[in-house]
């Protein structure tokens, strides 16, 4: 990448390869900390950085944009500047407190997509739970796909590799195996998974106060937020309905667009592409890296976002990565309605 900005091969590739602009995917945003074992630093930019953003899109001239402006101008003719659209992730507590005055202070518009169990108080954050207790203990035992299993975890890489391991396994199991495991560290390592997430996750009070904001749009990001992948169809149907469902009724607003949860090539399929839109919802953004192009030639329904890395603070790399050049070509997608039409 720094060759790409360096030559100028990012600019001069842009009009081919941009697209009509992109989706940006960020999660937590609150002030740097100074712990040691921090695994879930790359989902977190600071407020400061957040500004910084914001400031150097306007200066690239990007149109920045909602939701639905991003699906409209996936499906018209290229206009002449490109848009970003900036999307946040999880729910955190951070996002009113830390990125709204941001947001508010350059008036720009934004999606929020909720998983709703977490602020109706329910929701366990089971990677919060995961980095507290990794982060204290130095020897952890759980039962791991039916047999015990004991890490040593004294030092500091010790504990990456072994939440990069537990975090990896535990977002594949489904539900009641996750329920399982989640309950075995707690009871074990005094952890409340419970608590962790209803202290980092905003509550319907806070989403008040969002809800007043005209530049906000609110997505979902169904109930318990689980990766799709590890659900039987019917009951990832169901964490799409009732997530929904209880999204519009708590908002008293309709909501139009769906976040696939964690949103990688593993945590969902096509199945799931075809669901959001038979469940009626506008668009669904993936995690998977890309631009958004026009003509209908990117699946509203299986929309690419580029999730920035929050170790990096670089704006030269944002600059790179956001004209498409690192991204392979998108390939027309047909929807479930043209699908079953042939």
């Amino acid at each position: 990448m720094e060759l790409a900005y360096f030559s100028g091969a990012f600019k001069l590739r842009e009009r081919e390869s941009g697209g009509a602009g992109v989706i940006l995917r960020f999660a937590r945003v609150r002030p740097a900390r100074r712990g040691r074992f921090q695994p879930l630093k790359s989902q977190e930019i600071t407020p400061a950085f957040l500004d910084r953003t914001i400031r150097a899109l306007k200066r690239w001239q990007y149109d920045i944009v909602g939701i639905d402006e991003a699906c409209r101008r996936a499906v018209t003719l290229p206009e002449r500047r490109r848009f970003a659209c900036l999307t946040f992730d999880g729910a955190s507590k951070d996002i009113v407190t830390h990125a709204w005055p941001v947001l508010m202070r350059h008036r720009v518009p934004f999606t929020l997509y909720l998983p709703t169990a977490f602020p109706d108080g329910v929701g366990a954050a089971w990677w919060l739970a995961l980095e507290d207790i990794i982060a204290r203990e130095s020897r952890i035992g759980l039962m791991v796909d039916g047999r015990e299993r004991h890490f040593a975890v004294s030092t500091l890489s010790d504990k990456y590799e072994l939440f990069d391991f537990l975090s990896g396994w535990l977002r594949k199991l489904p539900p009641s195996d996750l329920s399982y495991a989640l309950n075995d560290l707690a009871r074990r390592y005094s952890a409340d998974a419970a608590q962790l997430s209803r202290n980092a996750s905003l509550d319907w009070q806070d989403l008040a106060k969002l809800a007043a904001d005209p530049n906000v749009t609110f997505g979902s990001a169904t109930v318990n937020y689980p990766a799709l992948s590890s659900l039987r169809d019917a009951d990832a149907q169901r964490e799409m309905a009732m997530g929904n469902a209880v999204a519009e009724s708590a908002l008293g607003r309709q909501v139009r667009h769906f976040a696939f949860p964690f949103g990688d090539r593993d945590a969902f399929g096509r199945p799931h592409v075809v669901m959001a839109e038979e469940a009626g919802f506008a668009s669904a953004v993936s995690t998977i890296p890309g631009v958004v192009e026009a003509q209908r030639r990117t699946n509203l329904h299986a929309l690419p976002r580029i999730a920035w890395d929050g170790r990096v603070r670089s704006l030269r790399m944002m600059r790179v990565l956001l004209s498409g050049v690192m991204f392979a070509p998108v390939r027309p997608t047909r929807s479930a309605r043209d699908q079953n039409a042939t």
